[in-house]
């Protein structure tokens, strides 16, 4: 039995022939874009329903005392940071979401597809990323409506691709966490 030289076994495997007695390889994550896109398109919905049915800066009571819907334009980032910028802030938020977006998918390619403790996480900030993409692209600033509340305490008003973003960066950070904790 004959070796194969390790540059012939990497060209082989690139072109997809794997060396005889590798085991096959498990289809990548790529096909978690599906829930990037899913996200991208539920927040393209909303956005344009609160853009449809509420005036900039006034309340709909949806839970009195705990959640309105109020329609904020944010030029900045979560919790409006740089919303006071001079305009350069929307190109750069737009350039990093397409670079985590571009890098987060490289990891989903090099994932398991059935690792989905890693592949939804990536999936949710790359879709989340990629919806307020869209408004800084479309409008110049990204649309929020969610205002969340406790009295007069309010969080910063967000919508659907920013809950996408913090949902799946505490599941980065938690499933990580776990999986050095399994280590």
């Amino acid at each position: 039995m004959s070796k194969v030289p390790a540059r012939t076994a990497a060209i082989s495997e690139a072109h997809g022939k794997a060396d005889e007695g590798a085991a096959p390889r498990a289809p990548n994550a790529l096909a978690w874009l599906v829930l990037s896109g899913l996200v991208i398109w539920l927040d393209a919905v909303t956005k344009g329903l609160a853009l449809e049915h509420l005036r900039l800066g006034e309340p709909v009571a949806v839970i009195d005392g705990l959640l309105n819907w109020t329609l904020v334009y944010n030029p900045g980032a979560a919790f409006s940071f740089l919303s006071d910028a001079s305009g350069w802030q929307r190109w750069f938020f737009a350039a990093l979401a397409v670079g985590m977006s571009a890098l987060l998918t490289v990891w989903l390619a090099r994932t398991d597809r059935r690792d989905w403790r890693q592949a939804a996480p990536f999936a949710l900030v790359i879709g989340g990323a990629l919806g307020n993409l869209v408004d800084r692209l479309v409008h110049g600033h990204v649309i929020d409506f969610i205002d969340a509340y406790w009295g007069t305490a309010h969080w910063p008003a967000f919508n659907i691709a920013d809950s996408a973003i913090v949902i799946g960066a505490i599941g980065i950070a938690l499933f990580g966490l776990l999986a050095k904790a399994g280590d």
